[in-house]
């Protein structure tokens, strides 16, 4: 089982400062041993105040490829689509903007399955590795301890033989990467906050749970992950 670090913060806007710092940084190293680096954000209110932080640091942002963990299959100018939350933060200004955006296709293709498969084929051409290996993936957690589109007791949580699959999750058909796309990048961070996630957090560092019912176990690289949480959502560990 893999080995958690949990870094606390008093609030939610200093855990956004706290990870924007980290990420800040991790590209940075990543950036000075390779000629790009592949980043895979997640969306929610949390990392976009991450976000746009990060979109006014001045580092060499057009060697950066920008993924999304999962994308919910809606047109890209809905308010519930992740890559239009990525367009509005880290990509809304200078130097962020000349970041490279790789975002799902979702509705311009006929189903869910499509948008899934042209996904993949992407990743195949823009990233090292099988699976797919990204220099950091940032995660979040769900009350319900999904992470991604990866839902509890759903077939996305059994999907090994390829790197992005379908699923249902809150009423809405979704994209997601999966697990063994998690599972291979160098590092992984999760970034919580809010009293209700408390449960889901103790579930998640608690080695006898289920992946079934918390899916974000199934998330296992070979590095240690970290945990950025607020005291809100850390009350129970």
């Amino acid at each position: 089982m893999n080995n958690y670090r949990i870094e606390l913060s008093k609030t939610k806007n200093e855990l956004a400062r706290s990870a924007s710092k980290i990420i800040l940084q991790d590209i940075n190293n990543a950036l000075k041993k390779k000629e790009r680096v592949q980043v895979a954000l997640s969306g929610g209110s949390t990392p976009a105040e991450v976000y746009e932080l990060l979109s006014g640091e001045n580092i060499p942002w057009h060697r950066v490829d920008i993924f999304l963990g999962d994308e919910r299959w809606v047109e890209p100018n809905s308010t519930s689509s992740n890559a239009l939350m990525i367009r509005r933060t880290l990509l809304s200004r200078e130097p962020g903007a000349h970041s490279k955006f790789h975002s799902y296709p979702t509705t311009e293709l006929s189903t869910p399955e499509e948008s899934a498969k042209a996904f993949e084929n992407l990743l195949n051409k823009q990233c090292i590795g099988s699976p797919p290996v990204f220099d950091l993936i940032l995660l979040g957690l769900g009350e319900d301890g999904h992470t991604a589109s990866l839902f509890p007791y759903t077939d996305s949580l059994k999907v090994v033989d390829r790197w992005t699959t379908v699923g249902r999750g809150k009423g809405q058909e979704r994209i997601t990467l999966t697990a063994p796309v998690l599972c291979a990048a160098i590092k992984v961070m999760f970034l919580v906050s809010g009293s209700s996630k408390q449960i889901a957090l103790k579930r998640l560092i608690d080695s006898s749970e289920s992946v079934e019912r918390t899916p974000a176990k199934l998330v296992q690289p070979l590095n240690q992950i970290l945990i950025l949480a607020d005291h809100a959502a850390a009350e129970l560990i």
